[in-house]
């Protein structure tokens, strides 16, 4: 899970997960909530799931605004199926929509 993904890879990820991106060797999305606590509690939930899957993104908060960024630091600062595996459980959060 640590190999870093081919450009291949990378695309069909970015066409199955809309609103994220990739850029500068990380895949990144902005998440817009109602306000302040419905942003620190999406943070609050990734971060079971971040420490369940033992990967940790790069977050920026503003006020209701929550700001992404996913790398795997241990494979050289590329993507790899951990930040896959991460963004599949984000997606997942059945109140994002």
């Amino acid at each position: 899970m640590n190999s870093p993904l081919t450009e291949t890879q990378i695309q069909t990820a970015l066409s199955q997960f809309p609103g994220w991106s990739y850029e500068n060797q990380a895949f990144s999305k902005r998440f817009q909530f109602q306000n302040f606590r419905e942003a620190i509690s999406f943070i609050v939930r990734l971060s079971f799931e971040a420490e369940a899957l033992n990967h940790h993104p790069e977050l920026k908060n503003v006020y209701h605004t929550v700001e992404m960024r996913l790398t795997t630091h241990d494979a050289g600062n590329q993507v790899t199926g951990k930040d896959l595996a991460l963004i599949e459980a984000i997606e997942g959060f059945n109140w994002l929509q």
